[in-house]
């Protein structure tokens, strides 16, 4: 085995070992069990990344429970920005917001569907599979014999890919 499959095997343990324990913390937090999973696979993205960037993490558990409440807080000032915003639109004259023409909604869709195949294959894969099918990384690595590990790595990478070639997009388009 090279030390790569040997980083991945610990990071997959460390991550199966940790699994219940902060998912337990995080719907202490939250209640919603589909957002408690979402801000679980976040922690385990961020774990996988440290991991494989060699960061020294002495106690996996506490630091595990340390990202999960920070992923936590940042859920509830997102959405109190949200809220905030959503306020602040009702509160505009509604007229004065046109809606996003025709022509550039398909323009914009065919610029995500390029997006998306320009991904590599196996980023492509795992994103289409966890985003578009909605299948849960578990599912995704019983398919594809995948650890879960490399599953996040590869979303996560996909993720970032989209975002900074949408981001070009969008400052052309707007």
């Amino acid at each position: 085995m090279d030390s790569k499959t040997d980083v991945n095997i610990m990071a997959s343990a460390a991550v199966e070992a940790h699994r219940g324990p902060i998912l337990s913390v995080i719907k202490n937090l939250i209640r919603d069990p589909f957002e408690a999973e979402d801000i679980l696979q976040d922690v385990f993205e961020e774990f996988v990344e440290a991991y494989e960037l060699g960061l020294a993490i002495e106690t996996v558990g506490a630091w595990m429970t340390k990202v999960a409440k920070n992923k936590v807080i940042d859920r509830f000032r997102r959405r109190k920005i949200q809220e905030e915003y959503r306020l602040l639109v009702q509160a505009e004259d509604q007229t004065s917001v046109a809606p996003l023409d025709p022509a550039i909604q398909e323009e914009l869709r065919q610029e995500i569907t390029l997006a998306i195949e320009a991904l590599p294959d196996d980023q492509r894969e795992v994103f289409i599979l966890h985003e578009l099918e909605g299948k849960s990384f578990e599912e995704i690595a019983t398919l594809t014999g995948q650890s879960m590990n490399t599953l996040l790595s590869r979303k996560r990478y996909a993720v970032l890919a989209l975002r900074e070639y949408l981001q070009e997009v969008y400052d052309e388009t707007f």
